[in-house]
């Protein structure tokens, strides 16, 4: 570590240039973490709770909800949130050093559970789809951890290969070996959204982590060949890409794109500041899982424009802040730490940008949730534990910046 930054955080501390035992560092409440980063997550998921239920609250109307209360989906996402919150203050008291030491061992449970999903009478199928584990009470989403596992797992093989990452036998066929295992298992479900998360994670830690630029460029051609692929040799993906170039031909609006439609009419209605917090017509059974992948459709037709730009600034400030907090880890010789942060905020990063494509019409149609906000459990709890790691690199960092060990 650099001793004149080392100095200069000390100066700034006020102990004087002085060293600063771990004792004093972990007794100190002073901006002992992000405050400001945890309010702004809490924002989003208290906004998403109360859009969740506005885009929920008629679904007992239809009869695939007959027997379900108007407050169902609220309180079920009330209590995701609670596990969220509480899976995520444990998060936060472990360690980096024990996360780099568990990743490798993540993965594979990650791995596992993928697997299970594929074996009959184990995994939970939804409109053509098997990406569900169910426990009764509620279902496990085995691609969530598997967002979270490529974080850690990318960070800690970008640590363990860090002199061999120019080698592309060495330093690159590993992790795309396990990726690849990753894709192959996400594809039969079938999952293509989470899968293109994924690789997004895994690439941006690989490339951040130094390996070389001319064989990412290769790579990254290569794998949108493959999922061009992917897209020319499944015929309903093939319809949905067709679909979603032209929404407005009646054939694609009453069939693939009829989802895509009735988002643009939503967020055509809100204008600038919406119809109100509950007026959304939408939601009235004429745009399908309104509560999940649409959320920021009828955010925007009851919140306008004004409540669109709100979400997408708050869901920037985290990735900016991420990429911050991991930038800070570097610099003070924490490489997991930083890359992992910065996986973090790739994984954010993403997921929010392809869902909003998707509602605005910018990307074709995929079945992804906004992070954070969205119905769902696994999400949730995934992103609650994901943010709270970022929180504990921050800590540890500040820990470090006063001179106190980690």
């Amino acid at each position: 570590m650099n001793f004149s930054k080392l100095f200069f955080w000390q100066r700034l501390a006020g102990v004087n240039g002085q060293a600063v035992s771990s004792s004093t560092a972990s007794r100190s409440k002073m901006m002992s973490y992000d405050q400001p980063l945890v309010w702004v997550s809490l924002a989003l998921l208290l906004l998403g709770m109360v859009m969740v239920y506005s885009a929920s609250i008629a679904l007992p109307e239809s009869p695939k909800y007959a027997g379900y209360r108007n407050t169902h989906f609220l309180m079920r996402q009330v209590i995701f949130m609670a596990i969220g919150l509480m899976a995520g203050m444990a998060a936060f008291r472990v360690p980096l050093k024990t996360w780099e030491r568990l990743a490798p061992w993540l993965f594979v449970i990650a791995l596992l559970l993928l697997v299970l999903v594929l074996v009959p009478g184990i995994g939970k199928g939804v409109n053509g789809a098997r990406r569900w584990i169910s426990l009764k009470v509620f279902n496990v989403q085995p691609s969530e951890l598997m967002k979270l596992a490529v974080v850690l797992y990318a960070a800690n093989f970008t640590v363990r290969k860090q002199n061999v990452m120019h080698r592309l036998t060495k330093g690159f066929m590993p992790m795309a070996a396990a990726v690849g295992l990753v894709g192959l298992l996400l594809l039969l479900e079938p999952d293509l959204g989470a899968f293109g998360v994924i690789v997004c994670i895994a690439m941006g830690i690989l490339f951040l982590g130094g390996i070389n630029a001319v064989w990412f460029g290769g790579i990254s051609a290569t794998l949108v060949g493959i999922f061009g692929m992917v897209v020319l040799l499944s015929p309903w993906r093939r319809e949905r890409i067709f679909a979603y170039l032209n929404p407005w031909v009646e054939e694609n609006a009453l069939g693939k794109a009829y989802q895509l439609s009735h988002s643009l009419i939503a967020f055509g209605r809100g204008e600038l500041f919406g119809v109100g917090l509950g007026g959304s017509v939408e939601k009235l059974h004429y745009l399908p899982e309104a509560h999940t992948d649409f959320l920021l459709a009828v955010i925007g037709e009851e919140l306008g424009l004004a409540g669109v730009l709100a979400v997408v600034i708050l869901f920037f400030w985290i990735v900016r802040r991420s990429f911050e907090i991991g930038r800070q880890a570097i610099t003070m010789e924490l490489i997991f730490s930083g890359l992992v942060a910065k996986g973090i905020g790739i994984w954010i990063g993403v997921q929010a940008f392809i869902n909003m494509g998707v509602n605005l019409g910018l990307l074709p149609t995929k079945g992804l949730t906004l992070p954070l906000m969205s119905y769902g459990g696994s999400g949730i709890v995934m992103n609650c534990i994901g943010l709270a790691i970022l929180l504990r690199i921050d800590y540890e960092n500040r820990i470090v910046m006063r001179g106190g060990r980690i």
